[in-house]
C-alpha cells in the first residue's frame, strides 16, 4: 500500500487511548508481510519483529502510539443527552459543531451542542466554552440511547482524512498514525536494505493518557537503542519560530536531557552526509513522548525523539506533509544500515 494510502486508512480508523483494539487488525495486516514476528503484548501494544541481514545481539526500537485523543461518556440525561469528559488533552475550543460517532453497543452518529450564542450573556460570549456545558444530541430519548450507550463508552470526532495540495493530509488523527505509517514506510524500506541490527516496530498504546505503553514495551524488548517518532508543532503565523517545526523541510531532531546526545550526533551526521532535511527540535525538559518513557526503563535506554512537523495539534484536522514522512523513514533507514555495518558505532554507543 501507498504511504498516502496508508496514512488516510490509519487517520480514518478509531482508537481512542484504552480502545486501541480497534486498530489491531488494520495495523497488523499492514505490517505482516514486512516483518518476521508479530506480537500483541497483555497492554495491547503491537509489536513487529524484523530480523538482521547477519546474526545480531543489537536490538533497535522504534515506537509510534497508535492511540488518539478523544471522549468518553460519563453522564446520561434525563431526556437522552451525554454528557462526556476529554480522554487526552483534546483541544475544547473545537468540539462545538462536531459530528461524533458514540462507540456503544453499536456506533451511533451524535453531535455536540451547547447554549445559541443569542441566549448567552456578554459575560458567558467573553469566555471559553466549558466541557461540561456541552452535549452530545443523538436523536435519541433516555430509554432509547440506554439500550446501546453506557457510561464509559468512548466516542471520536467523526471526520474523513482529506488530500491538500502540495503533499498534505489533514485529519482527525494524524497524531500519531503519521508515525505508524513511518514505521511502516521504514519497514518497507528494509526489505531492500541490509541491516546487521534487529529492529522491533513497536505501536503503542495509552501514550496520551500514560505512556505506559512505551514502557511495558521498552522493559519487555530490553533494546540497546530507543527511537520515539512522534510529531511536532508545525509552523503557522501566530507562534513563534523559535518553538516550532517548517512543514515540508524534514523532521525535527530532539535536542534536550531526554535525548542522548551521542546519538543525536549521529543521525545529524548521516542526514548531512546524505543531504537529508532536517531541523533541530529544542525540547529543554520532559519531551512528553513515548521517548520519556523508553529513556528511564530499566538501567536507562540512549533514546532519540524524531518529531513530524504537524499543525493544529489535538484537534479533528491535523495536517502533516507527506513529505516529511518520506524525509523522516529515509533518515531513520539510512540510521539503520549505518550504525549496522559499522562496528565501531555500536561499540562506541554501548561504551557510552
Amino acid at each position: 500500500m501507498e504511504t498516502k494510502d496508508a496514512l488516510v486508512l490509519l487517520a480514518n480508523s478509531n482508537g481512542v487511548s484504552g480502545q486501541e483494539n480497534n486498530l489491531h487488525k488494520v495495523i497488523i495486516e499492514l505490517f505482516e508481510s514486512l516483518v518476521d514476528e508479530v506480537e500483541v503484548d497483555s497492554l495491547g501494544n503491537l509489536i513487529f519483529y524484523k530480523k538482521s541481514t547477519n546474526k545480531s545481539d543489537f536490538k533497535l526500537m522504534l515506537a509510534a502510539h497508535m492511540d488518539e485523543i478523544g471522549l468518553i461518556v460519563n453522564k446520561i440525561e434525563e431526556n437522552g443527552f451525554l454528557r462526556f469528559s476529554e480522554v487526552g488533552g483534546i483541544d475544547k475550543k473545537t468540539l462545538v459543531g462536531q459530528e461524533v460517532l458514540v462507540h456503544g453497543k453499536e456506533t451511533i452518529l451524535g453531535i455536540i451542542g451547547t447554549k445559541p450564542p443569542h441566549m448567552m450573556s456578554n459575560e458567558e460570549q467573553e469566555k471559553s466554552i466549558k466541557i461540561e456545558d456541552m452535549i452530545i444530541d443523538t436523536g435519541f430519548n433516555k430509554e432509547e440511547v440506554e439500550k446501546i450507550v453506557k457510561i464509559g463508552d468512548f466516542i471520536t470526532i467523526r471526520r474523513e482524512a482529506i488530500v491538500l495540495e502540495n503533499e498534505r493530509i489533514s485529519g482527525k488523527s494524524m497524531d500519531d498514525r503519521v508515525g505508524v505509517v513511518v514505521l511502516y514506510d521504514i519497514a518497507k524500506r528494509l526489505q531492500t536494505l541490509k541491516h546487521n541490527i534487529d529492529v522491533y516496530f513497536v505501536c503503542t498504546v495509552q501514550e496520551e493518557l500514560t505512556m505506559s505503553g512505551g514502557m511495558t514495551s521498552t522493559y519487555k524488548i530490553n533494546p540497546d537503542i530507543g527511537i520515539a517518532i512522534d510529531v511536532g508543532f508545525g509552523y503557522t503565523p501566530e507562534l513563534k519560530r523559535n518553538q516550532t517545526l517548517l512543514m515540508g523541510h524534514g523532521p525535527g531532531i530532539a535536542l534536550g536531557g531526554n535525548i542522548d546526545s551521542s546519538l543525536r550526533n549521529k543521525i545529524i551526521n548521516i542526514a548531512k552526509e546524505l543531504n537529508i532535511p532536517y531541523q533541530i527540535n529544542v525540547v529543554p525538559g520532559q519531551t512528553g513522548t513515548d521517548a520519556r518513557s523508553i529513556q528511564i526503563t530499566r538501567e536507562g535506554i540512549p533514546t532519540l525523539l524524531i518529531s513530524i512537523p504537524l499543525r493544529y495539534m489535538h484537534t479533528s484536522v491535523e495536517l502533516v506533509d507527506l513529505k516529511d514522512v518520506s524525509f523522516t523513514s529515509i533518515l531513520i533507514s539510512e540510521f539503520i544500515r549505518t550504525i549496522g555495518n559499522k562496528p565501531e558505532v555500536i561499540n562506541d554507543i554501548v561504551e557510552e
